[in-house]
């Protein structure tokens, strides 16, 4: 890596090129939009198939739909019940509303959510001890009564001006619209305006999204570990002493933080100004502890992802605060020689 970075800078050095640092810093971050962690509940189009299969052959080629019939899907392959959610164009959450307007019965939150992810990663799931108890099989009861009656109904005229959540090829009339796509060759057209309304992947990438986050910490935590070097990595929503929001990695500890490290990938330009307006924040207690003459640490970005790269202001406001220790996926190889993590080194 021949061009110079900013952590490689002075902090005189970097203010007069700071304008320069800033687009060697875009250049560096990298989208990463192409590419998702699959994670453990990540549902192949083969899987998908056998729990589809197993819906059509229950409901004998989606002649008739009933709770019946679904349970009868669900104990050959729990993914029917994932198939019967996206028949309705729903999310885990929205099915629960669903089931409250049709029966009354209000559903825990994210209990939908929580089914949905068991199925995923166990296709038997019914047919464990878990999924064979009596509050599991009277809520998911309650979760198949209001989509076969959704389902049935089809889609209702909407006023002026809204669209009815089953107007969709497959839903507008009823069982007659699923009969209809299950039997006949859909046109290429209507799938690319269904994904157009969906987006590609949406569902999987908001299950995954801590996981996107975690590709960085997983990264830094490589590099510290395969050079010995004592840290510590905070959990989710931890709390530590002294600190409003717990950073990602302490070194040594938190106790004597030498350096503090916080990670990010991102492609949203929101999440990217949160993550930076946190790093601002540590660098103001860092500068005032420093006044204080108080033993203070040196702050650290290891950031990634096109939401960084969406405003210079935002990105040369974090070269400043981190006097230029700011890494990327493509750069993070330089991460312990460049900073005052490298004291720590055996």
């Amino acid at each position: 890596m021949s061009e110079t970075r900013p952590y490689q800078l002075t902090n005189d050095e970097l203010l007069a090129q700071l304008d320069e640092m800033v687009t060697v810093t875009f250049s560096d971050l990298t989208s990463q939009f192409m590419l998702l962690p699959r994670g453990p509940s990540f549902v192949t189009y083969l899987e998908f198939l056998a729990g589809y299969e197993a819906l059509r052959h229950a409901t004998d080629g989606f002649n008739s739909i009933s709770v019946d019939q679904c349970w009868t899907a669900l104990q050959e392959n729990a993914l029917a019940l994932v198939v019967i959610r996206c028949v309705l164009g729903v999310s885990p959450p929205e099915w629960e509303d669903l089931t409250f307007e049709e029966t009354g019965v209000r559903l825990p939150s994210n209990w939908g959510r929580g089914l949905d992810g068991k199925v995923k990663r166990n296709h038997d799931f019914f047919t464990t001890s878990t999924g064979k108890t009596a509050m599991t099989i009277e809520r998911t009861t309650l979760l198949l009564r209001s989509a076969c009656t959704a389902i049935l109904g089809g889609a209702d005229e909407a006023p002026d001006g809204l669209i009815h959540r089953l107007e969709k090829i497959d839903t507008k009339e009823g069982l007659d619209s699923i009969r209809y796509v299950a039997q006949q060759h859909v046109p290429y057209a209507v799938l690319l305006y269904e994904r157009f309304l969906g987006r590609p992947f949406a569902s999987h990438r908001d299950s995954v999204s801590e996981l996107v986050g975690d590709v960085m910490e997983s990264a830094i935590e490589e590099q510290l570990s395969s050079s010995r070097i004592p840290f510590r990595k905070t959990k989710r929503a931890e709390r530590v002493p002294g600190f409003d929001q717990a950073p990602d990695f302490f070194i040594p500890d938190e106790l004597a933080p030498t350096v503090i490290i916080e990670a990010k990938i991102t492609g949203d330009d929101g999440t990217a100004r949160d993550k930076i307006s946190r790093i601002l924040r540590l660098a103001s207690m860092r500068d005032q502890r420093l006044a204080e003459s108080k033993p203070t640490f040196q702050v650290v970005a290891c950031i990634d992802g096109r939401g960084f790269g969406v405003r210079r202001q935002d990105l040369k406001d974090l070269l400043l605060a981190t006097h230029g220790k700011v890494f990327t996926a493509n750069s993070l190889g330089d991460l312990i020689s460049n900073t005052q993590i490298e004291k720590f080194r055996p």
